[in-house]
């Protein structure tokens, strides 16, 4: 997996790249670059997987603990472009009860104004 990190409208946007799964854990994990930004005072955090194909029990870790950290910051965490055979997942491990999903970055980004 492939994590890269951009600035819009002062929300930190991660765009994923790539299956996440253990065997391709990069050595930087995705929550450890959450928690690096909320450790500078970032607290809007947007995950964009609109290229990411696959998703196993190991990622789904990664960003519930992105999630509980974000939330324990008094921060807010969004996700972005998940494809309907990954959105299955969230809704399988109830997650989507849980976590904010919208369907593409610009959406995303506009919910963190409304919110």
């Amino acid at each position: 997996m492939l994590i890269t990190k951009r600035d819009r409208e002062n929300i930190v946007v991660f765009d994923l790249e790539g299956e996440i799964r253990r065997s391709d854990a990069p050595g930087v994990s995705l929550h450890q670059h959450v928690k690096e930004e909320l450790e500078e005072g970032r607290r809007d955090i947007l995950m964009n997987f609109a290229k990411v194909p696959f998703i196993d029990s190991f990622g789904i870790g990664e960003i519930l603990a992105s999630y509980i950290s974000t939330q324990n910051s008094g921060g807010r965490l969004k996700l972005a472009g998940i494809s309907p055979r990954l959105f299955l997942v969230f809704q399988v491990t109830q997650l989507t009860r849980v976590l904010d999903i919208q369907d593409n970055e610009e959406k995303a980004l506009a919910s963190f104004i409304k919110s």
